[in-house]
């Protein structure tokens, strides 16, 4: 077994390889490695248990959503807050409805079915968004709309979910009583994710004298505690998740970017393992019976339901039509779809896996027209940023004291810069300090005469509230040979 399992793993490495100039996801590449090596087609894996991927699935979800919240700066969020909230709420609950409801005109199934998958598909995914998207030159606004609504659009789907499960196992159907309770689990969850948030945050700067490892046990400690304090209550325990992620990512707290790389691994190893278990339970011999109804959801879904609810939603801003279609168009459908298509099965409901096998049809689909085309329609629309390339990567400046200092990269791009200019020539803001300069592959201690080239990597000491200036007033040394269109 673990012959094969490392197999596996290599395997998915040499896929990520070969695709990742396509902009082929990671849960992607997964899925095929789980329905390459499971029972319907290599069997060298079987594997066919619903309850133990669904509580898997859901353990890796909390942790999926606090990174998500960890990642999500205060700012970029409070500049979209209106178009976002109602896309996350509003318009998860929007399109789940229109897509069911079309589906049950021209079908014959149970209109609580066609909801349940409507549901369970409602949601855009935030790995895949966020991967595609990243050093995309996307203008701003349209790309922090389209990360954000990912992020944040999950645990309505979840909620939605759960709430159909429930009229399907027998409860009445009461618009008052349900309403309440939307809006608990919704509340609710918000609520004690920041309280856990900010107790964690008040806590870790009391114990900021322990060595860094144990921070790490300390979050996973607190995304537990989120969680399993929220589900207690009977709230929404990935909201909690969330927003105790978002607290904390906007608090200072020490060895802050170290804890976002162990987050960021974290998310990629869970997601990674979570989609191999989700292809080893797929039955792609099945889908030549769902096939059809794969396909029609996914049109309705695509060019119906989402448009309606992007569109109505965007009315009263101040986005254009093309940027309204690539939010649109950016609605890919990925983690949070596939493992709430265990939960029908989990609960009894699905015996035959046919729910499970047409959200996986439906997701896939997604992944590759959607995923896939996303750069393309960036480019095709003319929604590229009018600003110069200033990327700039932080670094960890290792410090169990409060400090307003980061240490950053900054790469002068050789195919957009050129010329030369001495380091005592960059108008740099006081205090900033260029620590070393990378080139060739070999370091270089820098003085004020060191002369400064494209293609350099420079490694600064700088003031926090500085951090977005320093590229600019760097490169402003160079000459721009690039135009973006």
């Amino acid at each position: 077994m673990l012959l094969i399992i490392s197999i596996l793993l290599l395997a998915l490495i040499l896929l990520a390889n070969v695709f990742h100039k396509v902009n082929v996801p990671l849960i992607v590449l997964s899925l095929l490695i789980g329905i390459i090596f499971g029972s319907d087609l290599m069997n060298l894996i079987y594997f066919d248990n619903a309850v133990i991927t669904k509580e898997f699935a859901n353990i890796a979800l909390v942790f999926i959503l606090f990174i998500g919240g960890f990642s999500t700066k205060k700012d970029d969020l409070m500049s979209v807050i209106k178009p976002v909230s109602l896309l996350a709420t509003v318009g998860v609950a929007m399109t789940a409805i229109i897509t069911a409801y079309l589906f049950y005109l021209i079908t014959d199934w149970p209109f609580y079915i066609t909801l349940l998958i409507g549901a369970i598909i409602s949601s855009t995914d935030a790995t895949a968004v966020f991967s595609i998207l990243k050093n995309q030159p996307l203008q701003q606004n349209v790309k922090t709309v389209t990360e954000m609504e990912s992020v944040l659009n999950d645990p309505m789907a979840i909620v939605l979910t759960t709430f159909v499960l429930s009229l399907l196992g027998g409860e009445k159907l009461n618009i008052a009583k349900s309403s309440l309770f939307i809006i608990w689990q919704l509340l609710g969850g918000v609520g004690i994710g920041v309280l856990v948030g900010l107790l964690a945050v008040y806590i870790f700067n009391k114990i900021r004298n322990n060595e860094k490892e144990y921070f790490y046990v300390y979050i996973i400690a607190i995304v537990l505690l989120s969680f399993s304090v929220a589900e207690i209550i009977k709230v929404s325990g990935v909201i909690a998740a969330f927003f105790t992620g978002f607290v904390m990512g906007n608090s200072k707290i020490p060895y802050k970017k170290g804890i976002l790389d162990f987050n960021n691994t974290l998310s990629f190893i869970t997601n990674m393992a979570l989609f191999i278990l989700l292809g080893l339970l797929a039955s792609p011999k099945q889908f030549y019976k769902v096939w059809w109804q794969g396909i029609t959801i996914f049109l309705i879904l695509t060019f119906i339901a989402r448009p309606i609810s992007v569109w109505i939603l965007t009315l009263f801003t101040d986005f254009k039509a093309k940027e309204k279609l690539f939010v649109i168009w950016g609605g890919v459908r990925g983690t949070v779809p596939i493992v709430l298509a265990t939960y029908p099965a989990a609960a009894g409901l699905d015996e035959t896996n046919q729910i499970f096998n047409i959200v996986f049809f439906i997701v896939a689909l997604s992944m590759l027209f959607q995923g896939t085309t996303l750069t393309f329609l960036l480019k095709r629309f003319g929604l590229e940023s009018n600003e110069k390339d200033r990327t700039s990567r932080i670094l960890e400046l290792v410090t169990i004291q409060d400090t307003n200092y980061e240490v950053i990269d900054v790469y002068i791009d050789p195919t957009v810069y050129e010329g030369s200019a001495h380091i005592y020539e960059l108008k740099l803001p006081p205090g900033t300090l260029i620590i070393f300069v990378t080139r060739n592959k070999k370091i270089i201690t820098p003085s004020g005469s060191t002369l400064i080239k494209p293609n350099d990597t420079l490694t600064i000491l700088v003031d926090k509230e500085d951090i977005d200036m320093i590229p600019v007033d760097i490169l402003k040394s160079f000459i721009y040979k690039k135009k973006l269109i």
